[in-house]
């Protein structure tokens, strides 16, 4: 049979991943148990293929799940102040650290729990003789669901592991409810953005009114010399007739005016009448 003593001391006085003492900063999790919060850190930061499962942290994925404890020491504890010899008798049932409102030890003779919102570590009968639904130390209001029995037994293990499901299973829901509202949100503003509203929509109407009014008053202004402004069709052929008329009347006109022209054949001189130029080069003379 295992000493309960030894069993005790094992469990209010030792890291239950590390088995070190426990020094501060103390953490506990969800389901009550004691560690050095170096000791989860390192096994938190241990990503090696070889790691050995261990069963008093498998249930810890992250540092949220550990709670750092707020504790009061003990005024009459002595056990780091003087140096342990052979001739001094060990005391294992004096503990560390007390409950503040009562002053019982925290050596497991004793039912301790603490509040998952503020860390702070109160003995069972302090919370059950003086009732409140605020912390005694720091003022932190708490629920019932909020107090973590330290280091209880097999039933009080079950009732706190069904909670921690619960509770990680309520917050997986809200983030998956959060994503999906943040996408849905996305989702409108990149249609709203798409989407030309009502000012735009009128602004672009007008604008096109605008110029379509602007190229028919350009129409009526072209159509308007030869007297067809009604059909822009007759417009054009009413153009192109006035260009062909230039061109017959340009030809029509008289040889004198023509002749003005190089091109002209009066412009035009005989082989007879054209001089040769030559060109000398400097040595030539």
């Amino acid at each position: 049979q295992v000493d309960k003593n030894a069993e005790l001391v094992a469990r209010w006085h030792y890291c239950a991943l590390s088995q070190e003492k426990l020094c501060r900063p103390i953490v506990a999790c969800e389901l009550g148990r004691l560690y050095n919060k170096d000791a989860i850190i390192e096994f938190l930061l241990d990503k090696s293929a070889d790691k050995t499962p261990m069963e008093a942290a498998s249930h810890i994925k992250s540092i949220k799940n550990v709670t750092e404890l707020n504790l009061a020491d003990n005024p009459a504890w002595s056990g780091d102040k003087e140096s342990i010899k052979g001739d001094k008798y060990d005391d294992i049932q004096s503990a560390r650290f007390i409950c503040p409102v009562v002053g019982l030890e925290m050596n497991g003779r004793h039912r301790f729990c603490f509040l998952r919102n503020c860390g702070c570590v109160f003995s069972e009968r302090a919370l059950k003789e003086v009732k409140a639904e605020v912390c005694h130390k720091c003022g932190v209001p708490f629920q019932e669901e909020d107090v973590i029995i330290l280091n209880g037994n097999k039933e009080d293990v079950e009732v706190l592991k069904k909670r921690m499901e619960d509770r990680r299973l309520k917050s997986k829901l809200e983030k998956k409810s959060k994503k999906s509202k943040s996408a849905e949100s996305a989702s409108r503003q990149v249609t709203t953005e798409d989407s030309p509203g009502p000012s735009n929509a009128k602004n672009g109407n007008d604008c096109i009114n605008s110029t379509s009014g602007e190229k028919r008053q350009i129409i009526f202004t072209k159509s308007s010399d030869n007297g067809n402004s009604s059909v822009p069709g007759k417009v054009n052929k009413a153009a192109s007739a006035t260009t062909k008329r230039s061109i017959a009347d340009s030809e029509e006109k008289s040889e004198a005016y023509k002749s003005i022209f190089t091109s002209h054949s009066s412009a035009k001189r005989s082989k007879e009448e054209c001089s040769n130029w030559i060109t000398h080069t400097a040595y030539y003379f």
